[in-house]
């Protein structure tokens, strides 16, 4: 039986902090789905076939596909027949929020468990925000984001 794993988010735009916990995940799941949300209360930078393009090139593994969706995650993990959800937790901030979510979640989804990983220690601090905001003026973040993300922030922000 394959054990299926979503990994969500807005991914806006997926950092390497995103990229450790997806390889990551695949130590506890046979495959992994990256869900790319679609979130109308936070319009991002990227397009949603941008977003998703961008993990499909810094994530390049047969047991890691990526997909959006709109709505309800645990209605998305049951179409997909995911048994987990993985959430990152980088500092104690996330956990209030992520805890309530998770709570939801199993109240909404009973089998459906949420397992949270830690970041890389190195890469503890990284947000897609932080990222967005030192590309926005011109910093080099080369060390935080695959090539092909670096070339897009520089696209973006060169308007």
């Amino acid at each position: 039986m394959t054990r299926v794993a979503v990994y969500p988010g807005s991914f806006d735009p997926v950092t390497k902090g995103h990229e450790d916990l997806i390889r990551r995940s695949l130590a506890f799941a046979d495959q992994v789905i990256v869900a790319v949300a679609i979130n109308p209360a936070k319009p991002p930078l990227f397009t949603l076939e941008e977003r998703v393009a961008l993990l499909q090139e810094a994530v390049r593994d047969r047991a890691v596909s990526v997909r959006s969706f709109d709505g309800l995650l645990v209605e998305f993990a049951r179409s997909v027949g995911a048994a987990l959800i993985v959430r990152g937790l980088r500092a104690v901030s996330d956990f209030e929020y992520e805890f309530q979510m998770a709570l939801m979640n199993r109240t909404l989804a009973p089998r459906l468990e949420t397992v949270f990983l830690m970041p890389a220690f190195d890469l503890t601090y990284l947000s897609s925000s932080l990222v967005r905001e030192v590309a926005r003026f011109g910093g080099d973040v080369s060390a935080l984001v695959h090539p092909a993300v670096q070339q897009a922030l520089r696209r973006k922000f060169a308007r």
